[in-house]
């Protein structure tokens, strides 16, 4: 069994920090369970172009409103507390966060916590050990 409190991730290298969004890693491929699950914060008036091409994700808004586009479909779809949306056809999309949005995500296959977007905003497939 592993019990982890996202406060104890702060400032460890599951604690990842960019100008645009902070994620906090509390599951990883290492724990061997098939997915993933960070706690991220995306901050307001940021605009942040994600394409997931190697992984699934679902995401679920707890804290804050924001927009999220499909670049494939030029759909808009409002995001605020209790929204999910599951980019399970690997869709292009973009989040215009209106407030600092706190979400839980989770991916398939699990991220390592080592990935670094691309130019097109895709994180490689890397395995562990």
């Amino acid at each position: 069994m592993i019990v982890r409190n996202v406060a104890d991730l702060d400032e460890t290298d599951r604690d990842i920090k960019t100008p645009n969004w902070r994620s906090k890693r509390i599951v990883l491929a290492k724990e061997g369970v098939g997915f993933s699950v960070h706690e991220t914060t995306l901050y307001a008036g940021t605009v942040n172009d994600f394409w997931y091409a190697n992984h699934i994700e679902a995401v679920f808004v707890v804290e804050g409103e924001g927009e999220l586009l499909d670049k494939g479909t030029g759909e808009t779809h409002m995001l605020r507390p209790g929204s999910l949306y599951l980019l399970n056809h690997h869709d292009h999309h973009q989040l215009r966060p209106k407030t600092d949005m706190r979400t839980v995500c989770v991916f398939n296959p699990p991220v390592t916590g080592r990935e670094v977007h691309d130019e097109n905003g895709v994180y490689p497939l890397l395995r562990e050990a």
